[in-house]
């Protein structure tokens, strides 16, 4: 496909919508560029709003054709946004295609992400040394733009000079780091396991507690009502003393009345020795 045809078919797709993917029309048309069409072809996805993801365009083969040919700058440039910073592009040891002021504001969005990855509480100052801005307008503008985009999503604090984040998008990944991504998703499941696994055990204690807090309080109440029953049945203080009285007195009027007839018996003893004596 032509430089022309491209431009003709780009158009066409741009006019029907992107959908829900902006880069799935520059990877629709790049199953069919090649050379120049598909330099082409890169320099509008790395210009084009809402374009901030590459690796599907990376993988196609007419885009990896580049690589040993004339062009190979832009691939390197592909893979800059798709996986470095602004700082990559200034420190790049190979020559790069020049950037136009919308590629630049795209690298320098994409690096706050990069950015935001690492520190939710972003300095003005490290801001402006990583993207290569000398005023605090320009910083706080590109951010408001990005915030617009939806590329990030945060708060710009004047008075402390920094921007807060709170939310950033995905970037793309690298296959190298794909089987660091799954050593750092198996840990963290490891660690979940090892969570529910002591949930597990602490909600088995309390409820082994709990029952035998209720065991231990049905015992208690059970004694308490024995104890309570046992009060019932036996009598009264008052009651006892009463009989106690009542019996001493008894015991009294008996050793009384003994008494008094053991001095009859002796008094009936003397009066009749005397009379014998007499008659006699």
């Amino acid at each position: 496909m032509g430089l022309l045809g491209l431009k003709a078919r780009m158009c066409e797709l741009l006019g029907a919508g992107s959908g829900s993917n902006p880069l799935e029309q520059f990877v629709l048309l790049a199953k069919n560029a090649r050379g120049a069409a598909a330099v082409e072809l890169i320099k509008q996805a790395l210009e084009a709003p809402g374009v901030f993801v590459f690796g599907e365009l990376l993988d196609q083969g007419n885009v990896q054709e580049l690589q040993n040919g004339p062009h190979s700058a832009y691939l390197a440039l592909l893979n800059i946004y798709a996986y470095g910073t602004y700082r990559s592009v200034i420190d790049s040891a190979d020559p790069l295609p020049e950037l136009s002021p919308a590629m630049t504001r795209k690298i320098r969005l994409l690096t706050v992400v990069s950015l935001a990855e690492q520190n939710k509480i972003l300095p003005y100052s490290l801001l402006m040394e990583e993207l290569g801005i000398s005023t605090v307008r320009e910083l706080e503008d590109l951010v408001i733009e990005g915030i617009s985009a939806g590329v990030v999503l945060g708060k710009l604090d004047q008075k402390k000079s920094s921007f807060e984040v709170d939310f950033v998008i995905g970037r793309d990944i690298r296959a190298a780091d794909i089987g660091n991504m799954v050593a750092v998703l198996s840990a963290w499941c490891e660690n979940c396991d090892s969570v529910l696994a002591n949930i597990e055990t602490q909600q088995e204690r309390v409820c082994r507690e709990k029952t035998e807090a209720a065991n231990h309080k049905s015992g208690l109440d059970q004694k308490i009502g024995e104890v309570k029953q046992q009060l019932k049945s036996q009598p009264s203080v008052e009651e006892g003393d009463a009989d106690s009285r009542m019996e001493t007195e008894r015991m009294v009027d008996r050793r009384d009345k003994k008494a008094a007839k053991g001095k009859g018996l002796r008094g009936s003893g003397k009066s009749g020795g005397s009379s014998s004596f007499w008659k006699q």
